[in-house]
């Protein structure tokens, strides 16, 4: 179904450092391992091995290392800019702004101005409706990137799968989660001490730190999501800003919400609302919370909130 929403885009490279945070006692709570068997092994470029890392808390583990291709095998990849300002919302992505998120749409490529209050936009010929878009590999470099320059103002952003058709990304996940007493902030960049990737879906796409909306738009560029709430970086390949409830899900016997992927120091993430469209209200400052059937486990947040969790509550690897 096709949402009413937008995700913006150019993503951040996965840069993981190291942080310290004291254990958490939790002995009287169920801890659940991750399951490597709940990935789709198609979406990987090798197979899941076990490898001993140190962990943001200084104790060393065994964990999963899993080297992902990031392109989704269970959903399409694309549409992301249309074509001509007459085109459907099914020519094109969706767009994230103040909380809600668009269909990016010839009706909403042409609307910019009033959208943004600002007439210096305009994406499209306005004798023929065509919108400006990128259209080559050469092109993707030049404007996806922060300091794009005026050639590409009023230009609509797609990267293609075919840019990155050989890229490949490594994480490394905790195979039995560490909770600790206090939570792991998210990095802001490659030189800032958390780590920033959020996690990794069961397809083998990561989730991704929010889109800097304000520094594409700043450009006078518009790199929309398509549905599934993914673009293409040439850096981080296709990787996702928001959930929009595409990818691989695992339902729960008991109507909790399902669940989509795993943190990055091994909890796993479940979508927003129950089977019963309930919200949840006893989440934590990362998101999180703790039943005796998932153990301490994490809810995204809304897709139109450019976000998925707030922080870590276990160890990650370094």
């Amino acid at each position: 179904m096709k949402y009413t929403f937008v995700v913006a885009a150019a993503a951040f490279c996965l840069f993981i450092s190291c942080k310290k945070s004291s254990s958490s006692a939790s002995t009287n709570q169920t801890v659940i391992n991750v399951d490597k068997s709940k990935f789709l092994s198609v979406g990987l470029a090798e197979s899941i091995s076990i490898v001993s890392r140190t962990l943001s808390n200084g104790t060393t583990a065994d964990c999963y290392k899993i080297v992902t291709k990031s392109t989704p095998t269970d959903h399409n990849m694309g549409p992301w800019c249309p074509t001509n300002i007459t085109d459907d919302a099914s020519k094109g992505g969706i767009w994230l702004e103040g909380g809600k998120v668009y269909d990016v749409d010839g009706a909403f490529v042409k609307n910019l101005a009033t959208f943004y209050k600002d007439t210096t936009w305009k994406m499209y010929n306005t004798t023929t409706g065509v919108i400006t878009k990128t259209k080559t590999l050469a092109d993707c470099q030049a404007a996806a990137n922060p300091n794009v320059g005026v050639a590409y103002k009023n230009y609509c952003v797609e990267c293609l799968p075919s840019y990155v058709s050989t890229l490949t990304q490594t994480i490394y996940i905790p195979i039995t989660p560490v909770k600790l007493s206090s939570p792991v902030s998210f990095g802001n960049g490659p030189m800032s001490a958390g780590p920033t990737i959020r996690g990794i879906a069961f397809n083998g796409v990561l989730f991704d730190p929010p889109a800097p909306t304000s520094i594409i738009l700043g450009a006078y560029t518009l790199a929309p999501f398509d549905d599934a709430g993914g673009h293409i970086n040439l850096n981080a390949g296709y990787h996702y800003h928001a959930a929009t409830g595409m990818s691989t899900k695992i339902t729960q016997a008991d109507g909790h919400a399902a669940m989509i992927g795993y943190a990055l120091d091994g909890f796993g993430i479940y979508e927003r609302l129950s089977a019963a469209g309930t919200e949840y209200t006893d989440l934590d400052v990362s998101r999180g919370h703790y039943d005796s059937t998932r153990g301490y486990h994490y809810h995204v947040d809304k897709a139109g909130a450019n976000n998925f969790i707030n922080s870590l509550a276990g160890a990650y690897a370094n």
